[in-house]
């Protein structure tokens, strides 16, 4: 299994067991379908610190990274690079 993928999985993992949102795809666009609004969005970035043990910067919140599963474990993985 692929870093990215294994990334997937746990992010997955924070939706379903903190934030209660079922996701039904790594590619789910999480913002359009409405899966992610604004208050699970700050809930969403203090669960990531947390498990992943980083510290996001507000410069580098694109809402691109955070419409898909996908695209946030991309984000998580280069974010544990610059830590």
């Amino acid at each position: 299994m692929s870093e990215l993928k294994a990334l997937e999985g746990e992010i997955v993992g924070i939706f379903r067991d903190s934030l209660k949102i079922a996701v039904p795809a790594s590619d789910t666009d999480l913002l359009a379908t409405g899966l992610l609004d604004s208050l699970g969005f700050v809930d969403l970035l203090f669960r990531l610190e947390q498990r992943f043990a980083l510290q996001i910067a507000l410069e580098s919140l694109d809402t691109e990274n955070f419409r898909t599963v996908a695209n946030l474990a991309a984000f998580v993985a280069a974010q544990q690079l610059i830590v």
